[in-house]
């Protein structure tokens, strides 16, 4: 098949497969603004002098200080998670349309390879077109927000570019992944003449998510122990060891609350089929048996964000109980000496007002999650829309059908919600503890004036101990944030359910079991 015919084939179809393409454009295209902004931060050149010397360049501490640069760009590609998940499930869009056309495709002549060929291009150039999109906004942006305040600081780093190299490997990187994604997504189907068959496991979901969701946590509680145990024997740490252990931990915790979604609405499924009587509670159970791995696509974006969400949210209340305990700390030493001591708190109201940021970023990773949900429940309702058109014609009200759909990702959502908010709590406090102390050291005082302190042998004699004993604060659970971030997930599951309900009554009509 020559390129041109394969280019041609992958941009064929209905308005549903434009809506698809759009959707993926512009899902790489955000993922691309956030890749690029992640390099652009880790592109800002350190000054002359030592590891601590800042570049006063820019208004931003986050900017400012070498240090937090890293976790700055790591933040910002935490955002691609939501934004490829929404790219996922815009790939699912219209996906019996396009099961018809590689269908068609096979029965003109094609090999199973050149269809799958066409899908891959298909999702690869919709891919690169969102990824062109996203640089030339970058560079547009980086152009328009170039604004030196009147000391000559900038707010953001417009003054530096991220390397080409890693520039290039974003911009083509995530259409090559797109493609191989879709390839490998296209393992279990076989694209036939006369439709397309998809092999699927028939056996329930094992609960070993359960495992990597233990081993994620011991992998973030087993930190400080590490460093404890190096610093014993006088000895560094691999520089492979520390980071292995927090970015390998939460990727495994992670993985584990994502798929576990799986044996959770399978295991629910059961549950409601054995002592529901409802006729929409039995229709729910039923498709939560036969899909259990549904939930686990559904909402792993959502479950992902809700993890981060924890446990910045964990990370506020920490900071604050660190600012309590630093400030007591510092009222006994003034106490003891009779001197008011160094103004206390800066530094962690400069923490605290940055994890306001990452709980933006946190809500801004919500509501991209939403929009994957939203897409991935219309799409689930107009897929099935024979199967639903087949019951109304049999009797069945459409309320019940509504209600079936709503049970459906209520049952798995609740408690996957719940799992992840946990989940991000006991990951930040294995990271750091319950408690947070300041204090316990040991301080000289000079009793005398400066005649008596200033010489060396005069001042030991007048110079007394002073004991500062330790203070020590709890972290509290933070219930409300946790709350607010629990009750905004079930409220976009909420909403995404009704808006997708208004495609059922199009989809159930009579004319579907014909068309469809």
């Amino acid at each position: 098949m020559r390129p041109r015919t394969l280019f041609r084939l992958a941009l064929a179809g209905t308005r549903t497969d434009l809506a698809r393409v759009a959707l993926t454009a512009l899902s790489a295209a955000l993922a691309t603004l956030a890749g690029l902004a992640a390099l652009t931060v880790l592109a800002i050149r350190k000054p002359p002098g030592d590891a601590w010397t800042q570049s006063e360049q820019y208004s931003n501490a986050l900017l400012r200080e070498p240090g937090l640069r890293g976790g700055t760009a790591f933040a910002l590609l935490l955002l691609t998670v939501p934004v490829l998940a929404l790219a996922g499930q815009c790939a699912r869009l219209g996906a019996p349309a396009r099961d018809r056309r590689l269908a068609a495709l096979r029965l003109a002549g094609a090999t199973p390879g050149q269809v799958t060929r066409v899908a891959m291009a298909e999702t690869g150039l919709a891919s690169l077109l969102g990824t062109l999109v996203g640089l030339a906004l970058y560079l547009v942006g980086h152009r328009l927000l170039h604004r030196p305040d009147a000391q000559g600081q900038l707010p953001l780093p417009t003054d530096v570019y991220p390397a080409a190299a890693g520039a290039l490997a974003v911009v083509l990187g995530l259409p090559v992944i797109a493609a191989v994604a879709t390839a490998l997504l296209l393992r279990r189907v076989t694209t036939t003449p006369f439709g397309v068959v998809r092999r699927v496991r028939t056996r329930g979901p094992w609960p070993w998510p359960g495992l990597l969701i233990i081993v994620g946590l011991a992998a973030f509680a087993a930190f400080r122990p590490v460093i404890f145990w190096y610093d014993r024997r006088h000895a560094a740490p691999p520089p492979w060891l520390l980071p292995t252990l927090l970015v390998g931990g939460g990727l495994v915790a992670m993985i584990g609350v994502v798929s576990g979604t799986g044996w959770i609405s399978h295991t629910t499924g059961r549950l409601l089929h054995r002592h529901a009587r409802r006729p929409a509670v039995l229709l729910a159970a039923r498709r939560l048996m036969a899909d259990p791995w549904m939930g686990s696509r559904t909402f792993a974006a959502l479950l992902a964000a809700l993890i981060f969400g924890a446990g910045a949210a964990v990370m506020s209340a920490w900071f604050e109980a660190r600012q309590a305990a630093y400030a007591a700390g510092q009222r006994r030493f003034d106490e003891l000496v009779g001197q008011p001591g160094v103004p206390s708190g800066e530094q962690e109201d400069f923490y605290l007002r940055t994890m306001d940021l990452v709980h933006t970023s946190v809500v801004v990773a919500l509501v991209i999650a939403a929009l994957g949900l939203l897409v991935a429940v219309s799409e689930s309702v107009v897929s099935r829309r024979r199967a639903y058109a087949a019951l109304v014609a049999t009797g069945v009200p459409r309320g019940v059908i509504g209600r079936s759909i709503a049970w459906q990702a209520l049952v798995p959502a609740v408690p996957a919600i719940l799992i992840a908010l946990a989940v991000g709590t006991l990951l930040v406090f294995g990271l750091f503890g319950r408690t947070v102390r300041d204090g316990g050291s040991t301080y000289g005082s000079c009793e005398g004036g400066p005649e008596v302190c200033d010489n060396p042998v005069t001042a030991a004699q007048h110079t007394r101990e002073i004991v500062v004993p330790a203070v020590e604060r709890v972290v509290h659970v933070p219930v409300g944030l946790l709350a607010l971030y629990g009750a905004g997930a079930l409220a976009a599951v909420l909403v995404t359910v009704g808006v997708g309900l208004l495609f059922l009554r199009p989809s159930t009509e009579t004319t579907e079991l014909r068309t469809a």
